[in-house]
């Protein structure tokens, strides 16, 4: 087996959710934070020694068509072209139970649980694997303790409801806080490795 890192990045509210109290859609409370140099720094983080990104459903639906648009966007910030482009680029692989039809290049569907295809990734290839923005996949490896870094970029609103990350029932571990960064609107980026 390589020694693959299991990497995981969202955005969090300070009252610990990843969306607003609209529900899954309701990303409005994050919007001013999503495109400082704060952000931007650790969207270039996240990415740099992957070479897999694992992805929901949603976030593959979501996001991969914007980001191949931003990929080819000569007027778009060099961090956000640099993620765009690997994310076109980079293994894609999507759980999902529905899809029929792999979303965009380099992508296929699995059927399974999300430990058993980390399982699978981490038995071959090298670099790490990046869960990013995929919340319930996020939920699922942490359950299993098979997170070994977290990236989260903690936003200074409070949005009163939506839904958490860190649930009552995971199992209890230790972190160490390895990056801090502060910007001047409140976000803070934070990286967090697993101590094992």
């Amino acid at each position: 087996m390589t020694n693959r890192l299991v990497t995981a990045n969202l955005a969090l509210s300070l009252d610990g959710h990843y969306h607003g109290a609209g529900g899954p859609q309701d990303f409005a409370p994050f919007m001013p934070f999503v495109a400082t140099d704060v952000a931007r720094d650790q969207m270039s983080r996240i990415w740099e020694s992957a070479t897999t990104a694992l992805l929901g459903r949603n976030s593959a639906e979501g996001f991969l068509g914007f980001w191949s648009s931003v990929a080819d966007d000569e007027n778009a910030d060099a961090r956000d072209r640099g993620y765009a482009k690997w994310l076109v680029d980079v293994e894609k692989v999507v759980l999902s139970s529905t899809l029929t039809e792999a979303p965009g290049n380099h992508a296929r569907i699995v059927n399974a649980p999300a430990a058993a295809v980390v399982a699978d990734l981490k038995a071959s290839g090298s670099g790490d694997i990046l869960v990013n923005s995929a919340p319930t996949v996020i939920k699922s490896l942490l359950a299993d303790d098979l997170i070994d870094r977290l990236y989260l970029t903690v936003v200074p609103v409070i949005t009163g409801g939506g839904a958490r990350l860190f649930e009552t029932g995971l199992p209890a571990t230790t972190w160490a806080l390895t990056h801090h960064q502060a910007g001047p609107t409140g976000e803070q980026a934070l990286t967090y490795d697993r101590i094992r």
